[in-house]
């Protein structure tokens, strides 16, 4: 059943289908796979009804999710639906959702249930849950772990069970899992999705994440769940340049960095070594520049976050908890949680140190580049054989994702093809905080180009995304592009006002014949006005700067009365920001269309 966002969009348009219709397809075809342990609540009829109704209530035009189906992380509260964390005795039972659920439920989305996870999401393995639930089988293979600690929200995305799932991610849980399900896991700037409402692991380093068949769909999800939330200590506001963007702007000849042969691991899989070389070359292919880089501070901050202090965080979350009732917790989940017990101030102290310095040298390294490429993970394994070496297996899978938080990056896992056992692979794109749209529109460019089946219903890629020119993702531009007419043209008097501030020219053109020019009062510098006129207009020479967006406001700000930034039609029926006039100043100025453009006037004057 393809039950991607396009694809639901476009029966709900056309008529095909409905919400309860799809909801009772559904809960028919969750049915077929109770021995994988996805859900830890499935919810029934009567606990879905009041998202029906109000759908029913209202048209698929008028929200922007309108029956999208979706998974709740086990750790992520849903109101009126028990929260476990995958432990029987912390249950309790919420008042309202989290921020992020509900800003998905008021566009329209349906929450199918709660998932599935390594306890307290303290794992990467997905196979420490206890009874009633057990551990959650890989979507390909039930005798291989599925990745955690978001397990069943990955593995119901990539069985068809939902369009899209929520999880979370401290070190891993979110692109692990993805990984070894064949599916995208966005793990998303720390603060930009809402942790109110969710159980936490390490406070200060938590993200909720978003899985879906590709990276469009986790667009589009990402669109309504980014809200800034005044409630969460750690939200973060998304910038202008992660916000508004558009496709096209990607660059073809993009430059990626991989770690050095040296440093990559795979713990003897020469599958995954093979199928991760081979994904390098086809980002080479596609026009990739590989640049090695020394990957030795991000496998030094990876360390820190288990054998550091950040661990006490994970103690401090449920600290009453382990003390009153540690029977209560998988032994492993002991073992670990239980080591941030005897951590003292200063030794946090003296990590922070440390992580400083590996942040300023990991931000060193993605300033030169585009994106870092890793192997999401570096090998998988069997259930059996994590639940006989719990701690040192588990550790492995984190050997590329638990730097992540701790340096303050995102990242998106995608996948890259599928190893020699029949079990997915997949490769993770990662930059500095507030470069989520940029990740997003690679990850889609690569999803595209590489054009492998989905999940683990092999859906066609061609049958979830639409034609790229019809329909826009995102943008890896940081950057405004500007009109300027007049003093800041190239060479003349105020284009040092662009160029100090990093503006490049774009382009020569014309505007649309619907403009005046003249040469305003007063000077030096002198100026001229440009204003809007559909009855005697004509073309005027422009020039088209591209201006880093952080610079813009500074720039408005010096601008002079009359004149002002509004929007400029071009030849070519594109609108975009450039100088306008105040038509009061025309009374003293001098009209001057017919030399169609500033520089021409002023070699001719």
């Amino acid at each position: 059943m393809n039950i991607s966002l396009l694809a639901l969009q476009k029966a709900y348009s056309t008529n095909e289908l409905t919400p309860r219709a799809l909801v009772d397809l559904i809960l028919q075809q969750c049915d077929k796979y109770p021995e994988y342990n996805i859900w830890i609540h499935r919810l029934n009829m009567q606990e879905l009804e009041p998202y029906l109704e109000r759908l029913e209530k209202s048209k698929p035009d008028t929200l922007p999710l309108y029956g999208i189906p979706f998974a709740i992380k086990d750790n992520i509260d849903l109101q009126g639906i028990p929260t476990t964390a995958a432990c029987p005795d912390y249950t309790y039972i919420p008042e309202q959702s989290a921020f992020v659920v509900q800003a998905l439920i008021n566009a329209g989305a349906i929450p199918i249930g709660k998932t599935n996870m390594d306890q307290f999401a303290t794992g990467l393995v997905g196979v420490r849950s206890p009874e009633p639930w057990g551990p959650c089988r890989n979507s390909f293979n039930k005798d291989y772990i599925s990745g955690g600690s978001s397990a069943g929200s990955a593995v119901a995305v990539s069985l068809g069970l939902v369009s899209f799932s929520l999880g979370t991610d401290t070190a891993g849980s979110g692109r692990v899992p993805a990984a070894l399900n064949n599916i995208v896991g966005l793990k998303p700037s720390k603060g930009l999705l809402s942790m109110q409402g969710v159980v936490p692991a390490c406070r200060s380093l938590d993200c909720v994440n978003i899985f879906a068949l590709t990276a469009s769909d986790a667009n589009d999800v990402f669109n309504v769940a980014a809200r800034y939330d005044e409630q969460d200590q750690y939200a973060k506001k998304c910038e202008f340049k992660n916000n508004h963007r558009h496709f096209g702007d990607i660059k073809n000849n993009f430059v990626f960095a991989v770690p050095k042969q040296s440093q990559l691991e795979f713990y003897g899989n020469k599958s995954a070594q093979a199928l991760f070389s081979e994904s390098v070359a086809k980002l080479e292919k596609i026009g990739g520049i590989k640049k090695e880089i020394d990957f030795n501070c991000f496998l030094e901050a990876a360390r820190l976050l288990y054998e550091g202090p950040w661990v006490a965080e994970r103690y401090a979350a449920i600290e009453d908890l382990i003390n009153s009732k540690p029977e209560a917790l998988l032994a492993v989940i002991n073992t670990i949680i239980g080591g941030g017990r005897d951590k003292t101030a200063s030794e946090a102290f003296k990590a922070e140190y440390k992580m400083q310095t590996y942040r300023q040298q990991a931000n060193s390294i993605l300033n030169q580049v585009d994106f870092l490429v890793t192997p999401t993970v570096g090998t998988t394994y069997r259930i059996d054989s994590v639940q006989s070496d719990p701690i040192r297996l588990n550790s492995n899978l984190g050997y590329y994702t638990n730097f992540m938080n701790l340096l303050d990056c995102c990242g998106i896992a995608i996948p890259c093809g599928q190893l020699e056992n029949g079990l997915p692979f997949g490769i993770t794109l990662t930059h500095m905080a507030q470069s989520d749209r940029r990740l997003l529109c690679y990850a889609h460019k690569i999803q595209c180009d590489f054009a492998l089946p989905l999940g683990a219903i092999n859906l066609p890629i061609t049958d979830a995304i639409d034609d790229q020119e019809k329909r826009p993702l995102v943008n890896s531009s940081d950057r405004i592009s500007l009109v300027v007419c007049g003093a800041h043209l190239a060479g003349l008097p105020l284009n040092w006002q662009l160029t100090e501030r990093g503006g490049t020219l774009e382009s020569n053109t014309t505007t649309s014949k619907n403009y005046r020019l003249y040469a305003l009062a007063g000077g030096p510098p002198f100026r001229p006005g440009l204003v809007r006129d559909f009855e005697n207009g004509c073309a005027i020479e422009v020039e088209v700067w591209s201006l880093p967006a952080s610079e813009l406001g500074s720039f408005i700000d010096a601008i002079p009365a009359p004149l002002g930034i509004g929007k400029v039609e071009l030849s070519n029926g594109e609108w975009l920001s450039g100088f306008i006039c105040e038509g009061h100043a025309m009374t003293s100025a001098q009209e001057i269309s017919q030399y169609g453009g500033w520089r021409k006037y002023i070699q001719n004057k």
